[in-house]
């Protein structure tokens, strides 16, 4: 008789591909549960971001402007 991981893994095989990755996501996360707090606390940031934009606080500027400054800063 297989053992149970084989058995779930075979079951897990035959889910749709959106369910499959669903499921990964969820194994993993509960491999480091500090993941899901980073996570979480990644998305609040990238949301603090974007209304920032949409209000108009920050100023955007195009990214090969942006490498430009980073490259000018490393060399200093």
């Amino acid at each position: 008789m297989p053992d149970l991981v084989t058995a779930l893994s075979v079951q897990a095989k035959a889910l749709a591909p959106e369910d499959r990755a669903r499921l990964a996501e969820e194994l993993l996360a509960s491999l480091d549960p500090h993941e899901a707090e980073i996570d979480a606390a990644w998305d609040q940031e990238i949301g603090r971001r974007i209304d920032e934009i949409e209000r108009g606080v920050v100023q955007m500027i195009p990214a090969d402007q942006a490498f430009a400054q980073v490259r000018r800063a490393l060399r200093r």
